[in-house]
């Protein structure tokens, strides 16, 4: 009986024993599952996690790479547009300089002409420096200088043939007009606005026209001033100096004006060719 018992407690130690065996291995199976299940997850959600970031990486890169290119084009448009104007900064200096050089040698050309100009007052009023005002007067104007000599001193009153006294003046003045071969002249006949009407003049226009043309016969044909240097013209009535109301200004307006004009050739020149 004695020995059963003995049997007995040795078999329940032995089952508790195996019970106790099994119990620390399924615990410890237990932990190696749930940790490898944990880390499982944990890699599962850090690899999510890695896969987002690398997803907004490549956006941001994606992002960047194209604002960088932009910039890169912006900074060469700039460069382009750099060289553009500086390509053009350079034509307009050069053009600035030429237009200077022009203008430069414009106003040399003007200082020279307005010099003739004064030459050409100081050598008439020189020449003419006997006759009183009221036989011929001398003034420069716009470029030109004017010398208009009464009918008084040249003709007699609705004739046209010059007397020995406009002669003289127009020998005067001769003199400086062959030594300034470079000038134009004008012969301008003027009358006052009373009719005239005879057997030789129709009327103030064809006395204004012959008594020009007999101031340009006695330059050129005594004086030998050349013929292709002076044009004769006639104005009638119709470019007075003063009224035609009173005898004083009509004794004004009776004459003829010597018009002298320095050739203004190489200016035309110059500005056509500018």
């Amino acid at each position: 009986m004695r020995k059963m018992n003995l049997c007995a407690l040795f078999l329940t130690c032995v089952v508790l024993s195996s019970c106790m065996v099994s119990r620390k291995k399924y615990e410890a199976t237990e932990a190696s599952r749930w940790a490898a299940i944990y880390s499982r997850d944990s890699l599962a959600d850090l690899l999510d996690g890695s896969r987002g970031l690398c997803a907004t990486l490549k956006n941001d890169t994606s992002l960047l790479g194209s604002s960088l290119r932009n910039y890169q084009a912006l900074l060469a448009s700039n460069q382009s547009e750099n060289q553009k104007l500086n390509t053009s900064l350079l034509s307009k200096q050069r053009e600035l300089a030429d237009r200077e050089k022009t203008i430069a040698q414009l106003q040399e050309m003007i200082n020279a002409q307005n010099e003739k100009v004064k030459k050409l007052l100081a050598n008439v009023k020189d020449a003419l420096l006997g006759f009183s005002s009221d036989e011929l007067t001398v003034r420069e104007e716009g470029g030109k200088v004017y010398v208009a000599m009464s009918d008084k001193l040249l003709f007699e009153s609705g004739k046209a043939v010059v007397n020995a006294q406009g002669r003289n003046a127009l020998g005067k003045l001769a003199q400086v007009l062959n030594k300034q071969t470079e000038i134009d002249v004008y012969i301008e006949g003027h009358t006052d606005n009373v009719p005239i009407k005879t057997a030789v003049y129709q009327d103030n226009w064809d006395l204004s026209v012959i008594r020009a043309t007999s101031v340009v016969r006695i330059l050129t044909e005594t004086y030998g001033v050349a013929p292709m240097q002076i044009q004769p013209c006639g104005r009638g009535e119709f470019k007075p100096v003063a009224t035609n109301e009173t005898a004083e200004g009509r004794a004004k307006n009776r004459r003829t004006e010597i018009i002298m004009a320095p050739r203004l050739d190489k200016l035309f020149e110059m500005l056509q060719n500018n």
